[in-house]
This record gives C-alpha cells, structure tokens and sequence, in this order.
C-alpha cells in the first residue's frame, strides 16, 4: 500500500474537505484528489462519496480511516521514542564499577540522573578494576567507575579525585588509634582483597617502594564489607579505603593505624572505551558527574564524596 497515498485520504478523512487537506498537506488539490484514486485503485474500492457540496466517506473509507489513525498514531510514537533514545532520554545505561564506587558514590549519582532521566533504565554490574575493564573492552558496560586500577592503551581514563588508603585493626588491638612504623605494621597478619583488586595491587607496590616485607595473608575476600567486618570481627589488619572504612570507624567497629611517612591515594577514575562510540545516555550521565559533582571536590574530596 502506498504510505502516502494513505496519509493524503487520512488528512482528507480527518478534516472533510479537499481544500482544507491540501491547505494543510501544503499541495495542490488536483494532487489530492489524484492519490486519493490512485489509492482506491490499487485497493479495488471506493472509499470517498460526494455530499452536497464536500464529501463523505464510505463503508470502507471509515474502516480505513480507522486504521489509518491506529498506523500514523504509531507512527507518531516511533519517532518520539528514537528521537528519545538518540537524545538520551530513553534507553539502557550499563556501568561496570569496582566496589568502592559501587557502594558509596553511585547510588547518589543514579539518582540525581533518574530524577530526570525516568525512562532510562540503569544496571551496575560491580567487580574488581580488571573485572571492569574486561566489560568495558567486550561492550557489556558503557562506562566504568574505577576505584585505583591502572591506565591503558584502548581505555579513556578520566581522573576524578583521589582516595586515601588507611590501615586498621579491630578496636581493641595495642596499634588501635597508635602511631606505628611501617615496619612494625608489616609484621601483622592482613585480611586482603582477591587478586585483580586495585587495593591489593597498591599495597604490594607500597611494600616495593618502601622495601618492607609482602604482607602475611591471614585471609581473602572478593568485597570491601566483608574485609572491613572480618577486621572488626577481631582478625588480622587491613589497608582499605578511607572512604569504604569511615562509617565502621565512627561506629567504633574497627580502630584506625596511623603510619607516619606513609601517604597512601588511589584514584577514582571515569573510564570508557576508546573504540566504543559513547551513546547520547553516557555522554548525559558523564556530564552529570562532572558538572554537579567535580566542582564540590575540590573542598574536601572526602566527605563530599561520602
């Protein structure tokens, strides 16, 4: 069926009048009427009647017309719903992020966005940095929020601040709130991230720059929450974020160590990939970060971020 031919007899059906179809179609009446025939030719039936002095529709022509609205109103909704995605205001964000951000920066940034963006569908899928970087580089995430890790070749790596690194101990430990080399702290037994975590792979560099012992491995974890807890369960140290600890430290369920000399940051990082074109949805949700957010840092990096 001819599309336009279609949309002519619509717009004629609708207003009840050649003249004022043509008016509003912007052609000339001869061309109305001539697609109108061409249309009821190639449907076999007639669907327009003269009446009195304007026209009327047939049996057939209501049926179509009927129809012809159901089609242009879909239509209709077609285009607003591309013209949506493509202006990023409907469609699927997908953000890979290690754990830190995961938990204490990205629940406030997803909601400032989906206060604006409802239509807009958002998963996080949260991993160590290797973990993130693979979802960035096989297209399963849009974007990555990066606590430490390291820059590379094919990732566009944006700084966003910095993260201090704190030793712990549960609450009742003789370094509880002390001051102690570095060398002393080295000879306790550690609960440590799982191997891919950018926490574990900064505290054996620390070791290497400051030529001190790797440290005891009492215990593993694969989250922040659970090395945090099994600390202030009464086991082992811990060199965590200090963003990640802050709240346990408040709450008196693990006590922080003070290593003079010592000053431990990693980065948290905004990171696409640079063969993955970046899609109207992630440019909007990146631009948020930065321009609601990055001007507060500046501040205090800390507690804005908390």
């Amino acid at each position: 069926m001819n599309l336009h031919a279609l949309k002519v007899f619509h717009h004629v059906a609708l207003r009840g009048a050649v003249t004022k179809a043509a008016k509003e179609l912007h052609i000339s009446q001869p061309a109305v009427t001539q697609q109108i025939r061409n249309l009821e030719r190639e449907l076999g039936i007639s669907l327009i009647k003269p009446e009195g002095r304007g026209i009327a529709l047939t049996f057939a022509g209501n049926e179509l017309y009927r129809m012809s609205g159901q089609l242009f109103a879909m239509e209709h909704e077609m285009e607003s719903r591309m013209k949506d995605i493509r202006t990023g205001r409907r469609g699927n964000l997908t953000i890979a992020s290690t754990y830190l951000p995961a938990t204490v920066l990205l629940p406030k940034w997803i909601a400032r966005f989906k206060s604006s963006n409802e239509d807009v569908a958002i998963k996080v899928i949260t991993g160590n940095s290797q973990e993130s970087f693979e979802l960035l580089n096989n297209h399963t995430a849009d974007l990555a929020i990066i606590g430490g890790g390291w820059e590379l070749p094919q990732i566009h790596w944006e700084h966003l601040f910095d993260d201090e690194l704190w030793f712990i101990v549960p609450p009742k430990h003789p370094y509880a709130n002390q001051e102690v080399s570095l060398q002393d702290m080295m000879q306790e037994t550690f609960v440590i991230r799982e191997e891919g975590s950018s926490t574990r792979e900064r505290f054996y560099s620390m070791c290497r720059t400051y030529n001190v012992r790797q440290p005891k491995i009492g215990m593993q974890f694969n989250g922040l929450s659970e090395s945090i807890k099994a600390v202030g369960a009464g086991y082992g140290a811990n060199l965590i974020s200090a963003m990640a600890v802050k709240e346990f430290l408040e709450r008196g369920e693990v006590a922080r160590v003070f290593v003079p000399n010592v000053d431990l940051r990693r980065p948290i990082a905004l990171c696409t990939a640079q063969h993955n074109p970046v899609t109207a949805i992630t440019a909007a949700f990146i631009e948020l970060i930065r321009e609601q957010l990055l001007p507060e840092w500046g501040k205090n990096d800390l507690e804005i971020a908390l």
